[in-house]
């Protein structure tokens, strides 16, 4: 059971990640386009197996799926532990999230431009993982009551 619920909770944090980077990204020139690194990884992931890349809206609804599903999964080891130290864990998680996708992707082999190009660009970067994994700890607090 407290699987299910820490898979849920990530759930919660990784669309919250989602919602803020899909909706900024409409808003903001300088918002984090964390999608086109995704589309690129993918893209690369799946020409290496054989496989032709979805184009266009196909890639990119590909590409989404993915990334809720990766960020729950990674999100869900905030539960991990002991409860007292769940928004620690959360904290922490979502900083190494956001750091990781701003220093991981030219070692990657990856267009490092859309999470890096500015400032405010990498701050945002970071600061919505941290928001990811925040959500998910008190999800995860919260259920644990």
């Amino acid at each position: 059971m407290k699987a299910i619920n820490n898979i849920s909770a990530g759930l919660a944090g990784a669309v919250v990640l989602n919602i803020l980077h899909e909706s900024a990204k409409r808003f903001f020139p300088n918002a984090p386009r964390v999608d086109l690194v995704g589309e690129e990884a993918l893209s690369g992931i799946l020409e290496s197996a054989g496989i032709e890349p979805p184009k266009g809206n196909a890639l990119y609804a590909a590409t989404l799926a993915a990334d809720v599903v990766s960020n729950a999964l990674y999100y869900s080891l905030i539960g991990a532990g002991k409860k007292e130290n769940v928004l620690l864990r959360g904290a922490g998680i979502g900083l190494a999230a956001g750091i990781g996708a701003l220093t991981l992707t030219k070692p990657l082999g990856l267009n490092d431009a859309p999470v890096n190009r500015t400032n405010t660009t990498k701050a945002l970067t970071v600061a919505w993982y941290l928001v990811g994994g925040l959500v998910t700890a008190l999800v995860i607090k919260g259920t644990n009551k």
